[in-house]
């Protein structure tokens, strides 16, 4: 028996949080996406999409891209931390600052440190291959909710990253919560 569900998370973030759908295609020059890597930071050459609101200075489309499958009733899984170009922008490259980035750029890693804890929940749990979509839609959207709160959180902890204080705060606990769930990261 073969049976496959794939379910993406998308949560676009950068000053701001929204819902959106599959990704638009990317352009032949941009790639269509960006695995999380711990020694591949973002640049701002990453940001393809061209801004559309006049309230933000950069956005961020991070995706949690969850497939599980069960071949011969066994159940695996892969989850990946996804940032795509396609759909993340920056108003002005020339005059955008550094901490800008480092903002952008911890949006990301709030998206691969909730990609760990749901991989860990995964592992944690025994799925039924015969009723594997319901329960694996649960444990996402639980996952996905966790995820969504904390990076609304985070921007208006940081003020979208204009508190610095803040700002370094976050970004030393999540490099801590990346390091305690070490176990989950892709190896």
């Amino acid at each position: 028996m073969l049976s496959t569900f794939s379910l993406p998370l998308y949560l676009l973030s950068a000053l701001g949080h929204w819902f959106q759908g599959p990704p638009a295609p990317a352009t032949a020059a941009a790639p269509a996406t960006i695995e999380w890597r711990a020694d591949r930071r973002l640049t701002w050459e990453d940001f393809k999409a061209r801004p559309n609101t006049d309230r933000l200075a950069a956005l961020t489309s991070s995706t949690i891209d969850a497939k599980v499958g069960c071949v011969d009733y066994q159940f695996s899984a892969q989850v990946r931390a996804i940032f795509v170009p396609a759909e993340s922008w920056v108003r002005n490259p020339a005059t955008a600052s550094p901490n800008l980035l480092r903002h952008e750029q911890l949006h990301f890693d709030l998206t691969e440190l909730h990609t760990r804890k749901l991989r860990q929940k995964l592992s944690l749990v025994k799925l039924d291959c015969l009723h594997l979509q319901p329960a694996f839609n649960n444990i996402t959207k639980l996952a996905f909710l966790e995820w969504q709160r904390e990076e609304a959180k985070y921007d208006a902890d940081t003020n979208h990253g204009l508190n610095e204080p803040r700002q370094k705060a976050w970004e030393e606990q999540v490099q801590q919560k990346l390091q305690q769930y070490e176990a989950f990261a892709l190896k």
